[in-house]
């Protein structure tokens, strides 16, 4: 009923979209960070910025947040969506070969660089336990904002992906072990390490038959969903997978981010991967931009106008701390110097965590509340300014790799030889294929179809399932590394679509496709397509070749002929397509003259 409206969802959600739709583009014209534009817009309309004015101009309601718990939830979903397509970019296999950097080089981050700042914040006059606390909390980086800046496909990503996954999985024990700090500690008789205990059992537990029900189940849920044809149905599916997992590691005591992981890594193993992806990054882009809105409104400019020039030793101090340390860790495991230092300085501010074990240390009463406000204004602080962290540590290490003779390209291990990408698995796609390996060509497919893709993967077949009528799944494809397209689906209109999109995309890239008629295939070339075959034309032509031969006309002069004819009707379709677009376009140009 229009009565139980809520007027605060509406103007929490006027401000959320008018940021995403507005103000995040201009800063993208500008080459600035959305990041930085977010967290601006969570300052500005926030409790401390125009939402305090509320109660003097009763009108700032409407475009401003004044209850910052509200839209929390939403915050933590990016983060999980975040960490779920991490975990589509990954698979099993690959985590198995990063467990020294997770576990070695990651271990030796967090601890190396919690204790150099603890160590600081003593020598301050910090006591011992708070300054533990403050040093795990401030060693911590985050996932959130550092990884969609980087990915985790060059050795700069996985770097950083390695340590933050660490950092992720050790979050749980550092509550406990703050905990285990407390004051107040000998009143429970088995003590928070009794509790630390049953949870890693109950959390062990839990992973196990998550591993065992996804392997099994997965496949299925996905392939159901796939056959319905409703994006809709597709979408529910990868939620719901994301969020039961989420709540799964959740009641077992681990953080929900960890169950959002574990369900990519599952659904990476599947078919369906590409298309989860594509179905769930515009919900993953706008949930994050809520949390960074959240980032913001913890900032307070009068406290920082009040407090500057601590802020800002605090804030240079475990920059400095951060970076030194990951970067002599990432050199002395083998990086290059300038991987070392780029991350070093990319990892360098504090986390979305952070908050989160400051406020586990102020419950513990390892610090005084003002103590944590302070530091929570740093961590704001931290966050605000990664981007341009990012940016700096890039232009430093890219000189000092220059200067070094280091500065070599490195080529993505998926892409490291170019293949030919095929769309469509039906008869003429298999065909296809076939030649291609018959001939040593490496190629990828692509089908919509959850039960020609499953023939297929049991045929051996590199196949992805996949809606290539979404844009965003042709840029997954990442053409410009191909060497051709070959397009095989019997869709008339969208292979000239399809061919339009990416003409306009890799204007050298070759692309064959399949006409049904020479009309169709006219509208390909118009189109943009380097070669077009039509059914009828070739069905003609072997027609009549097999009527030639059978009439006692030599093989050879045949076959001959039958080539030359296939070439020039087809040249004259392509001829008489570019003929059609000419005119128009020495229009265009005549218009164009002054």
């Amino acid at each position: 009923m229009a009565g139980a409206i809520n007027p605060q969802s509406f103007s929490d959600s006027l401000v959320i979209l008018g940021a995403a739709g507005l103000v995040i583009p201009g800063f993208a014209r500008l080459r600035i960070s959305p990041v930085i534009g977010f967290i601006l817009v969570g300052l500005a309309v926030g409790p401390s910025g125009l939402g305090a004015l509320v109660g003097q101009y009763p009108w700032l309601y409407h475009v401003t947040i004044s209850n910052r718990a509200a839209i929390e939830p939403f915050a933590e979903l990016g983060v999980i969506l975040l960490l779920f397509s991490i975990g589509l970019e990954l698979s099993f296999r690959r985590l198995w070969t990063m467990r020294t950097q997770v576990f070695g080089v990651g271990a030796a981050e967090l601890i190396g660089g919690g204790t150099l700042i603890a160590l600081g914040l003593y020598l301050l006059g910090q006591p011992p336990a708070g300054a533990f606390g403050l040093g795990l909390a401030l060693a911590l980086s985050s996932t959130a904002v550092v990884l969609p800046m980087v990915g985790t496909q060059n050795a700069v990503g996985r770097a950083a992906f390695s340590m933050l996954l660490f950092e992720d999985l050790a979050l749980v024990p550092i509550i406990f072990m703050l905990g285990a700090l407390a004051p107040s500690v000998a009143a429970s008789p088995d003590g928070p390490w009794g509790e630390l205990a049953d949870t890693l059992v109950k959390s062990g537990i839990t992973i196990a038959v998550m591993l065992v029900l996804g392997r099994l189940f997965l496949p299925h849920i996905f392939s159901q969903a796939a056959r319905t044809k409703s994006p809709e149905v597709f979408l529910a599916a990868s939620l719901l997978v994301v969020i039961v997992s989420s709540m799964a590691t959740s009641i077992a005591g681990l953080s929900p981010i960890v169950g959002a992981l574990l369900a990519g890594l599952l659904i990476a193993e599947t078919d369906y991967h590409g298309e989860v992806e594509v179905m769930t990054a515009p919900f993953k882009g706008l949930a994050l931009g809520v949390f960074l809105i959240t980032v913001g409104m913890g900032l307070d400019v009068r406290v920082i106008l009040a407090n500057w020039p601590a802020l800002i030793l605090a804030v240079v101090g475990v920059v400095l701390a951060k970076t030194i340390v990951t970067a002599a860790l990432l050199y002395l495991s083998g990086a290059r110097k300038g991987v070392a230092l780029e991350v070093g300085v990319l990892m360098s501010s504090p986390s979305e965590t952070t908050l989160i074990v400051l406020s586990a240390a102020a419950a513990a009463q390892l610090i005084l509340p003002s103590t944590a406000a302070f530091w929570q204004i740093v961590t704001a602080i931290g966050l605000t300014i990664t981007p341009l962290l990012a940016r700096l540590g890039h232009d430093i290490a890219r000189r000092l790799e220059m200067a070094l003779g280091e500065d070599t390209p490195e080529i993505s291990e998926d892409h490291a030889e170019a293949a030919a990408v095929v769309i469509g698995f039906g008869r003429v796609g298999r065909m296809v294929c076939d030649l291609l390996d018959l001939h040593k060509q490496r190629f990828i497919v692509v089908e919509s179809d959850p039960d020609v893709v499953a023939e297929a993967r049991r045929g051996g077949y590199p196949i992805l399932f996949g809606d290539v009528s979404r844009t965003e799944m042709l840029d997954k494809l990442r053409l410009g590394h191909a060497r051709a397209l070959i397009l095989t689906m019997d869709d008339p209109v969208l292979s000239v679509r399809v061919t339009k999109r990416v003409r306009g995309w890799v204007p050298d890239l070759p692309i064959i496709a399949r006409a049904r008629d020479t009309d169709h295939a006219a509208q390909l070339y118009r189109a943009g397509a380097s070669d077009a075959v039509p059914e009828t034309l070739e069905s003609s032509l072997q027609l009549a070749e097999t009527a030639l031969v059978d009439l006692g006309v030599a093989m050879g002069p045949v076959i001959a002929s039958v080539h030359q004819m296939r070439e020039d009707l087809r040249m004259g379709i392509k001829d008489a397509a570019q003929l059609e677009t000419a005119p128009k376009l020495r229009r265009l140009r005549a218009d164009e003259v002054p």
